[in-house]
């Protein structure tokens, strides 16, 4: 299984150590992580990530980001519109997507406790999603 991973550099001290998990649990599933692109921020993912799906050799994309509560409800803006165009790109594709993007709503303490289940999750659902689809196409 041939996998790409997208992180956002926003709050790049969680993202990128939720990179270095990711990539380690996707060596221990026998996961072949063929592309790892960086984005500014989790809103910038979703041209990427459709660029990224119309390769015949990426079977599952995993999203990885951080989005912290701030003054204002713009985290949940972000967040929000963000999860719907990644839903929506896993079904124009019919590949999976996964959402190991944490928030809205969340501090950075509460942001640095979910770095590696989140992670992990995200790789761990790329590969049931995957295999599920091969055994509803066959």
């Amino acid at each position: 299984m041939n996998i790409a991973i997208v992180v956002a550099e926003f709050n790049s001290e969680i993202t990128f150590k939720m990179l270095d998990i990711a990539i380690e649990k996707a060596k221990a599933l026998k996961i072949n992580v063929k592309y790892t692109s960086k984005v500014p921020g989790v809103f910038d993912m979703p041209l990427l990530i459709d660029t990224l799906l119309q390769k015949k050799d990426v079977d599952a994309v995993v999203t990885l980001g951080a989005v912290i509560k701030g003054q204002t409800k713009h985290d949940e803006l972000i967040s929000h519109v963000t999860a719907k165009a990644l839903a929506d790109l896993s079904i124009k594709h019919q590949k999976p997507v996964t959402l190991g993007i944490t928030g809205p709503g969340m501090s950075d303490r509460q942001a640095h406790q979910r770095i590696r289940p989140v992670a992990e999750r995200a790789i761990e659902a790329a590969k049931r999603l995957s295999e599920e689809l091969e055994k509803i196409r066959k």
